[in-house]
């Protein structure tokens, strides 16, 4: 038995796509492991399922490149939103649920602008910020961000004494550059390396920065696959609400897939 599947990538964030409405994908970590693996499958940061949902337009399920489930990924959802307008589920606006709850979304040309969670609990440290976007996000800033070492710092932080024990974090670097405008290189769980981009832990350092350096709304991202926008409204001090993480998501490329038995 074979399916086609889509490739899609935001901002070089990328995720094999599946429309499974008919519900016959043989969800299997080690078979969602082999898919996204880069040098044996097709490669990706990640699969993601699209399923049907009573009273919504779709079901987004989200996988890492490890095979286990995750939990929201940012930049995974403004691509299923661009896989769902592709396949005709709606024209402009779209509602869908994802692990962490009901999301909103809307289409104009390449650009997606996806609604994320409400933030609260914004934990505020010497050396970082924790806070959790949809999936859990530690922020910190630096000098020469092209110098970082991502992976072996990230890695240390995710699996260590205070985050391990929790599940790990996604650890994400910045820079500031300019007035609203911010580098960023993210570690992330599941992926066990650096992406080039990540839409939590953008939207997680956008509102670190609002906190650390005052700065209004919208916050420009520049990541290594591209740029971002997050755009919100903190109703409360640290509690953040209408948070939108807007930038483009294309398809890449089609093609079929063998399932298992």
């Amino acid at each position: 038995m074979n399916t086609v599947f889509y490739k899609y990538q935001g901002t070089g964030n990328d995720f094999v796509m599946i429309d499974d409405r008919e519900k016959n994908f043989p969800v299997s970590k080690e078979f969602i492991a082999s898919l996204c693996h880069r040098r044996f499958g097709i490669g990706a940061d990640g699969l993601i399922l699209l399923q049907n949902e009573t009273g919504y337009d779709f079901r987004m399920v989200y996988f890492n490149a490890d095979g286990g489930e995750g939990s929201m990924c940012g930049n995974g959802g403004r691509c299923v939103v661009r896989f769902a307008h592709d396949l005709g589920l709606f024209s402009e606006k779209t509602t869908f649920i994802a692990v962490d709850g009901l999301h909103e979304a809307t289409v104009s040309d390449d650009i997606i602008r996806l609604k994320m969670s409400s933030v609260r609990d914004v934990q505020k440290f010497d050396e970082h910020d924790f806070m959790n976007t949809g999936s859990p996000h530690y922020v910190t800033y630096v000098d020469h961000i092209e110098e970082v070492d991502v992976v072996n710092i990230g890695s240390g932080i995710r699996y260590g004494s205070v985050y391990g024990p929790k599940g790990g974090v996604n650890v994400n670097f910045v820079e500031v550059k300019d007035q609203n405008q911010l580098s960023v290189r993210t570690y992330e769980r599941g992926v066990e390396d650096e992406t080039f981009s990540c839409g939590t832990g953008v939207t997680a350092c956008a509102l670190s920065a609002h906190l650390r350096e005052g700065w209004e709304s919208p916050i420009h991202v520049k990541t290594i696959g591209g740029a971002l926008e997050v755009a919100f409204e903190e109703k409360q001090p640290g509690e953040f609400d209408d948070v939108y993480l807007i930038g483009p998501a294309v398809r890449v490329f089609e093609g079929k897939l063998n399932l298992p038995e």
